[in-house]
């Protein structure tokens, strides 16, 4: 269960800087299709983090706010976490400056998620974290390879 807990509580934040980033795109973006990656982040993400949110809950455990879980204790590493210098600069991005930016970022978010969600497969006992972990892995590497096929057409 310890596995459980430190999957739920560290992908928690995760997925809620893949949200802030993605969040980003509607007013610094004109490509369609990195406009269709962040909407399909937030769909997906903001769901999977109820889930653990109410299943930490279920546990009486107070789910993690905000997103900074880098330098914690939670297990999980920074597992591609944009640092701040980052964020600031996505933040100010415009354009295909914004575009590559942020499939770059989102790319090594993504994969660190896997590696997350992987390990959460390894050591996890909870069928619902177990489900969620599979769900991230399968999900994810598909986005993954989709960003990269805009990378290759944005050159």
């Amino acid at each position: 269960m310890a596995a459980d807990v430190r999957f739920a509580e560290a992908m928690i934040p995760h997925h809620r800087q893949a949200l802030e980033m993605a969040g980003l795109a509607a007013a610094r973006t004109d490509d369609p299709l990195v406009t269709a990656v962040a909407n399909r982040v937030m769909d997906g993400q903001r769901p999977e983090i109820a889930v653990m949110e109410s299943w930490l809950r279920g546990l009486g455990r107070t789910p993690p706010s905000g997103h900074d879980h880098g330098t914690s204790d939670l297990g999980m590493g920074g597992y591609g976490m944009a640092g701040e210098e980052e964020l600031s600069r996505l933040r100010t991005a415009r354009g295909r400056g914004f575009d590559r930016l942020f499939l770059a970022l989102m790319i090594r978010h993504h994969e660190g998620a896997v590696s997350m969600a992987a390990e959460e497969l390894r050591r996890g006992r909870d069928r619902t974290m177990r489900t969620m972990a599979q769900d991230v892995v399968s999900g994810q590497q598909i986005e993954i390879a989709r960003m990269r096929g805009i990378q290759r057409k944005l050159g």
